[in-house]
C-alpha cells in the first residue's frame, strides 16, 4: 500500500492533481470577475450572487478534498492502528463547520 505522509504531504494522483487545481483556477477566475464588477462599480446585488457562486465553488472544493483525505490518509491511519487521526479529522470538521 502507498504510503500518503499525510501530516505534512499528500501524493496525489494526476487525475486527482488535475481535478484539484482545475477548480482552484475556475476560482481563481470567478475571483477576479468579482474585482471586475467592483472596479467598473457593479451593483451590489449582483457582485453578492456572484460572492455567494464562489462560495458554493470553495464548498465544492472543501467536499472533494475532505472526501479524498477520509478515503485515504484516514482510512489508511485507522488501519494502521493511528487513532490519532480521528480526532484530527474531527478538528479540522468543527473548523470547517464555523
Amino acid at each position: 500500500m502507498e504510503n500518503n505522509f499525510c501530516h505534512k504531504t499528500k501524493h496525489r494522483s494526476e487525475l486527482e492533481y488535475k481535478a484539484l487545481v482545475n477548480r482552484l483556477n475556475r476560482i481563481e477566475g470567478q475571483i477576479r470577475g468579482i474585482r471586475g464588477m467592483v472596479e467598473k462599480n457593479a451593483y451590489c446585488p449582483d457582485i453578492l450572487v456572484q460572492v455567494a457562486a464562489v462560495n458554493a465553488a470553495l464548498n465544492a472544493f472543501n467536499k472533494e478534498l475532505l472526501a479524498e483525505h477520509i478515503k485515504t490518509c484516514v482510512a489508511d491511519d485507522i488501519r494502521r492502528g493511528n487513532d490519532n487521526t480521528i480526532d484530527e479529522l474531527v478538528d479540522v470538521l468543527k473548523k470547517l463547520m464555523k
